[in-house]
C-alpha cells in the first residue's frame, strides 16, 4: 500500500493549486480552470520516468508491498487515499499504463484546500471581489512536511527513502541532495530529478494581471516548478496570480 500511496507523491506533483506534494521523479501537467466562487476544476496527468519506475517497482517487489501484475501507479487507489484530504470535493484517476495515470480533480474551495496544515502563513490563499481576485501559493521546508501528513503519513516513508527534505525536515541544498540520492540509488535516479518538473496550466476568473513566477496571457496563467526544487525546499516556493 506504501507504493500505491507514494505514487500519490507524484501527483501531488503538484504542490501547485492541487496537489500537495509531488515527490519522486516523473512527467507531471496540471490544468484546469479556478472559478470566481473559489472552486477549482483540474485535469491531472502523471508519469513516471523509466529509472524512477524501476526503482520503485524492484523495491516493491523486494519488500512484497506490491502485487506482480499491480501497476506501479494504481490511479483509483491514489484516488481513494486523496479523496479524504481536506478541501477535495472529488477526484477520479484512471491508469493509462501501469505507470501513467490521468484523470479529474475537484477542489471545492482553494482557500481550504489542506487548511489545517498551512501553518502560519498559508498554505492557499484566496480573494475574489468585484474588482479582482489574488491567489497565492506558499510552501517552505517548516509547513512541508505538515501538509504532506495530512495527504497520508505513509508517504513519509517512501520520501524519507528518497531522503528528500521535505519529508525528513533537513537543511540540505539542492546540489547536496542530488548527490546523496546519486550515491544511493545512482545517478540516473538523480538526474530524473534534476530534470523533472510539474507544468501547471491555469485558467482565472478574470484577465490575469500578474503572475509571480510565472507567465500569463488572458485569463490563463503559465508556471514551470522545477522537481527538486520541491523536494529540497532550500528556499520557500511562493507563486502568486492576480486578476482583474
Amino acid at each position: 500500500m506504501v507504493y500505491n500511496l507514494m505514487t500519490l507523491v507524484c501527483r501531488k506533483t503538484a504542490l501547485f493549486l492541487i496537489l500537495p506534494v509531488f515527490f519522486s521523479s516523473c512527467a507531471s501537467q496540471i490544468s484546469g480552470t479556478l472559478q470566481a466562487s473559489g472552486q477549482a476544476d483540474l485535469q491531472v496527468y502523471i508519469a513516471l520516468e523509466p529509472r524512477m519506475t524501476m526503482l520503485i517497482g524492484g523495491l516493491a517487489s523486494a519488500s512484497g508491498t506490491m502485487q506482480p501484475d499491480a501497476p506501479i501507479l494504481d490511479g483509483p487507489a491514489i484516488s481513494a487515499s486523496m479523496a479524504g484530504a481536506p478541501g477535495i470535493a472529488s477526484v477520479s484517476l484512471a491508469n493509462r499504463t501501469p505507470v501513467v495515470i490521468e484523470g479529474p480533480v475537484i477542489i471545492s474551495r482553494i482557500g481550504e484546500f489542506l487548511a489545517e496544515g498551512s501553518g502560519n502563513t498559508g498554505f492557499i490563499t484566496f480573494e475574489q471581489t468585484p474588482q479582482g481576485g489574488r491567489c497565492t501559493v506558499n510552501l517552505s521546508l517548516e509547513g512541508g512536511p505538515q501538509i504532506l501528513g495530512l495527504i497520508s503519513h505513509e508517504i513519509n516513508d517512501y520520501l524519507e527513502a528518497l531522503m528528500a527534505p521535505l519529508a525528513t525536515g533537513e537543511v540540505v541544498s539542492g546540489t547536496d541532495y542530488l548527490v546523496l540520492v546519486g550515491s544511493v540509488y545512482g545517478r540516473g535516479i538523480a538526474d530524473e530529478i534534476a530534470n523533472g518538473s510539474i507544468r501547471v496550466y491555469i485558467n482565472f476568473p478574470g484577465p490575469v494581471q500578474s503572475a509571480r513566477g510565472g507567465t500569463f496571457s488572458g485569463r490563463r496563467a503559465e508556471f514551470i516548478i522545477p522537481l527538486l526544487d520541491i523536494l529540497v525546499l532550500e528556499n520557500p516556493l511562493s507563486y502568486e496570480v492576480t486578476w482583474r
